[in-house]
């Protein structure tokens, strides 16, 4: 009877807590998406409070602070039209949380229209209720790469 109790126990703390990671990922998740939306919508509104002040952006032509990415965005130096995610992969690590988008991103750049496919890497923290982006890095890769789970 006390191995059937303690079996019990741990299937419903174990299911409890796939369900609390599984919720805390789909939120990321949308959050991850909802970010690509506002940044093709230039919402500096919304992405303001997302960002930390502290972050780092990582493209392929630099990498610069919160402060030059939104205004960026703003300006639309760097327009970011569509992005297009085939593939993402979330890791939680405590109050962290790391978000691989393979994508294919629109963007006018320089007076011109690109296309090209990237490996994304998100950091995010959570602080307090809010999950705030510590980190971007745009990688450049084939259409062929995959995200291993």
């Amino acid at each position: 009877m006390k191995k059937l109790l303690f079996g019990l126990t741990l299937l419903v703390l174990t299911s409890t807590w796939s369900l609390a990671q599984s919720t805390i990922e789909k939120e990321v998740y949308e959050l991850s998406m909802n970010k690509w939306k506002w940044m093709a919508e230039k919402d500096i509104a919304k992405l303001t409070p997302l960002f930390h002040p502290e972050a780092k952006f990582v493209h392929m032509s630099g990498t610069w602070t919160t402060a030059r990415e939104l205004e960026i965005i703003e300006t639309g130096s760097i327009w970011y039209k569509n992005t297009a995610v085939h593939d993402t992969a979330i890791e939680l690590f405590g109050n962290s949380a790391v978000v691989w988008n393979r994508i294919t991103l629109t963007a006018h750049v320089r007076g011109n229209d690109v296309e090209n496919e990237f490996t994304v890497t998100e950091v995010y923290q959570k602080e307090g209720s809010d999950w705030k982006m510590l980190a971007l890095t745009f990688s450049s890769v084939r259409d062929t790469h995959e995200i291993q789970k």
